[in-house]
């Protein structure tokens, strides 16, 4: 399986995204943001479609599109009670473009395929080099912005009443979580996403109660899940994206489980 160039290239991409979803999904969770980061893959969609459209790579357009869109969403969401409906029409909006420049780019059903569902064969070392960088740029500003960002996630009310600067941090989150839409869907497709970033980090927060120990168990799932969708996909020739689908929502209805046990046992 190595001994394939592209194999290779998936695998360092997978371990990439694996560990910026690990410890994105949960500031996600805590935000409770999994309607706008499914919003932000079907933009990731438009994005791409537009990319190859201008004739630039499907990465660069995603690029571009999610993270103005992020800033548009942050604007227009500032008010809790409007936050679903902005989202819901601009996620509209996107996917209708997404479709338009599809057409007018003229490319087969493939391209659409690639884009909504990933394409491991696709992923070149030039790809994961792009992916690596901006992978290191979220996390050195999550770094950064980190112990606001988690008093923030956590306890909104009071990061309020403390006076933290609230709306620059949620753009800020939004852009991050932008860059994170358009790594991951190179492997896992802009329709699928949203599973990465929120189901590992979903599952965790049922075995661990710290958010160090979130983001670490998070990782793990994440990697179990990615690692083995991608020799299962190998073997079958089946869509990884489909593996990694099924190995996360088991690993969150095992995590359910677990917890009911729990609570019935006290």
């Amino acid at each position: 399986m190595f001994s394939y160039e592209f194999m290779r290239n998936a695998f360092a991409a997978g371990t990439i995204i694996a560990i910026i979803c690990g410890i994105m999904g949960v500031f996600v969770i805590a935000r409770n943001m999994s309607f706008l980061t499914h919003t932000l893959s079907e933009i990731g969609f438009s994005g791409a479609a537009f990319g190859i459209f201008a004739g630039w790579t499907p990465l660069s357009g995603m690029l571009l599109f999610t993270v103005v869109s992020s800033v548009i969403v942050g604007q227009l969401s500032v008010r809790a009670e409007r936050r679903e409906a902005a989202t819901s029409a601009i996620s509209a909006l996107f996917i209708g473009l997404g479709i338009l420049f599809l057409s007018l780019a003229n490319k087969n059903a493939s391209y659409a395929t690639n884009i909504l569902f990933g394409s491991v064969i696709g992923i070149s070392a030039s790809d994961v080099t792009q992916m690596l960088v901006l992978s290191i740029l979220v996390l050195l500003v999550v770094l950064v912005i980190y112990r606001f960002l988690k008093f923030d996630s956590f306890d909104h009310t009071g990061a309020q009443v403390k006076g933290l600067w609230t709306n620059a941090l949620s753009i800020t989150f939004l852009v991050l979580l932008a860059l994170s839409v358009s790594v991951a869907a190179q492997i896992v497709g802009s329709l699928l996403i949203f599973i990465l970033l929120t189901l590992p980090a979903a599952t965790a927060k049922y075995f661990v109660h710290t958010v160090g120990g979130m983001m670490g168990l998070a990782i793990v799932l994440a990697l179990v899940g990615v690692w083995s969708g991608l020799a299962l996909s190998y073997v079958t020739n089946y869509p990884v994206s489909f593996f990694i689908a099924a190995i996360e929502a088991a690993f969150y209805f095992i995590a359910l489980i677990w917890q009911h046990f729990q609570t019935a046992a006290k």
